[in-house]
């Protein structure tokens, strides 16, 4: 069964169009894209995670002068990009950027030329769910983070080389086209 509201269908079709035109930075990218077109447009309600148990999520990679921004998640222990679930009814675009906001309490922002969604990572989630994380591209001044209560308190700006050194497989892919597209921005 497909998407029952027909804005989630149409953005879901819009989403699978730009992943079967994308070209993958690697295997574990071609893999998620692989995965996306295939088992996303089945869902009934593909950006609830209350719906099933695998659904749309979605992340920045937030980029800057001083390099990239992670914060140690809580649960995982990872040093991982700010991201999460979509609230109804807003665009997985809105969502990376108050996800971004929420976990790092720095301003952050789309590119002037509108959102990137860069780079699509599926791995599983907490209490057994699937995650299609989509990835954005997030643009920061030079400030450092300031996590709100309740966040990990724990968020800072790395270097490309150390950010690798901590980044988990599923993310080096993304930091990797990250680092690549901030070029584009940079003043």
């Amino acid at each position: 069964m497909a998407a029952t509201s027909s804005r989630d269908a149409a953005l879901v079709e819009s989403l699978c169009a730009h992943f079967r035109a994308a070209t993958s930075i690697d295997e574990r990218e071609q893999d998620s894209i692989a995965e996306f077109v295939q088992s996303v447009p089945q869902l009934v309600a593909p950006f609830s995670e209350h719906a099933d148990i695998r659904h749309v999520t979605t992340s920045a990679l937030v980029v800057g002068r001083r390099g990239v921004v992670l914060h140690l998640h809580k649960r995982l222990g990872l040093w991982l990009q700010p991201g999460g679930h979509i609230d109804d009814g807003e665009a997985p675009a809105a969502a990376a950027l108050r996800e971004a906001h929420e976990e790092l309490g720095m301003p952050v922002a789309h590119p002037h030329d509108g959102p990137q969604l860069i780079h699509l990572d599926v791995h599983p989630g907490p209490r057994g769910h699937r995650h299609y994380d989509l990835r954005y591209l997030l643009l920061a001044d030079d400030v450092d983070p300031q996590p709100g209560e309740g966040e990990s308190p724990h968020a800072r700006w790395f270097g490309a080389d150390e950010a690798f050194a901590v980044a988990d497989v599923g993310l080096r892919g993304g930091l990797t086209i990250a680092l690549r597209t901030y070029v584009r921005y940079r003043g």
